[in-house]
Formats: C-alpha cells, sequence, structure tokens
C-alpha cells in the first residue's frame, strides 16, 4: 500500500488487471452478493431527488421494492445501501434483450434524464473505498464473479486503475489521478 494525499491505496490497483467482460459474467456483480450497492450519504439525497426521473427506466419488481424500502435502506451497522429485489439483485437493476444486468440510473443518465450517472461504489468497482476519519483507503475487491475480467484485463493489458479512471477522477479530482499515474509508472518500471 501507498499514500497519496489523503488515500491510502492498495498496489493491487496498479498491479491486478481488470477490464468488465459483461458478455461473459452478464454483470452478476448487480445481481448477486448480500448486500446492496453502498452508498454515500449525499447520494441517498440524489436518489430521492432524481427518482421519479429514473423511475420510467426500471423493471416492476425495482419499482416495487424501492416503494416499499425507499430509495435506499440503513442497515442496523449504519451502513447506506440501495435496496434489493426479494433479497437477491439491486432495485435499480434493469436487463437487455441478452440478460445482461445494467444500471436504470446510468440507463437514464445516459438518456440525459438525469446528470447524475450512478452510485461512485457502482462506478469504481472493482475498487472499494472505506472512509476513515483522516483518510480514505483504496483496495481491490476481488470476487469469483469477475474472473473473465480479469481475464480480459490480462488479455488487454489494463491495470484496474486506469480501468476506472472516470470514476477515480469523479471521486478525488484528475489532479489526484495524475498523482497516481506517477506513482504506477515508477511501480510498473
Amino acid at each position: 500500500m501507498f499514500q497519496l494525499g489523503k488515500t491510502i491505496v492498495s498496489e493491487d490497483l496498479i498491479e491486478k488487471d481488470f477490464v468488465c467482460n459483461l458478455n461473459a459474467c452478464k454483470g452478476d456483480c448487480c445481481v448477486h452478493g448480500d448486500a446492496g450497492a453502498p452508498l454515500e450519504k449525499k447520494e441517498t439525497e440524489i436518489l430521492k431527488e432524481i427518482y421519479p426521473n429514473i423511475k420510467p427506466f426500471l423493471r416492476k419488481e425495482g419499482i416495487r421494492a424501492i416503494e416499499q424500502q425507499g430509495t435506499h435502506i440503513t442497515k442496523e451497522t449504519g451502513e447506506l445501501e440501495t435496496p434489493l429485489v426479494e433479497g437477491e439483485e439491486c432495485a435499480y437493476v434493469v436487463f437487455d434483450d441478452k440478460g445482461i444486468a445494467m444500471c436504470g440510473i446510468e440507463q437514464a443518465y445516459l438518456q440525459k434524464k438525469t446528470e447524475w450517472q450512478k452510485p461512485i461504489s457502482c462506478h469504481l468497482y472493482p475498487v472499494r473505498v472505506k472512509e476513515y476519519s483522516s483518510f480514505s483507503a483504496l483496495n481491490y475487491h476481488k470476487w469469483h464473479v469477475c474472473d473473465a475480467a480479469c481475464s480480459l484485463g490480462k488479455e488487454l493489458q489494463i491495470p484496474i486503475y486506469k480501468f476506472v479512471k472516470d470514476a477515480l477522477i469523479r471521486k478525488f479530482g484528475a489532479d489526484w489521478y495524475r498523482d497516481l499515474e506517477a506513482v504506477a509508472k515508477k511501480l510498473r518500471a
């Protein structure tokens, strides 16, 4: 791990390769697991505000889950997450004609119905950020459903930090990302 400003970054983000391979995994990261997508406090307010704009893009099962549970849930631990459909997929998931899971929020964003793309935790995946009082820790979340993404990343030689470049810039800024690239260049040399 190394420190970059107010972040502690796992070297896995530089050393491991990753490119989503939706044809292989079908978007399983949005469907399987034991929790919804992690949310930041400010994102819960955004979801409440934009829900009317994204609702037309969602499945009836997702709408029902959101209307029963709310646009977000708070776990007993205080963590904020997206609601799930019957304990399974994220309530904001939609499926294309090939059965590939996609984000309904992002579909609304692409159609210019909202200016917010999707939760930052989803945009950053497979990077997970844990917030502490004085720093943020960035780690690679290795999960078997992403084995095809690891293989494709290795084939294309795209490290995790490059795959999630836009999301890292969105979260930490362009200057931070430039500093990350400088560290990566040294580590990969």
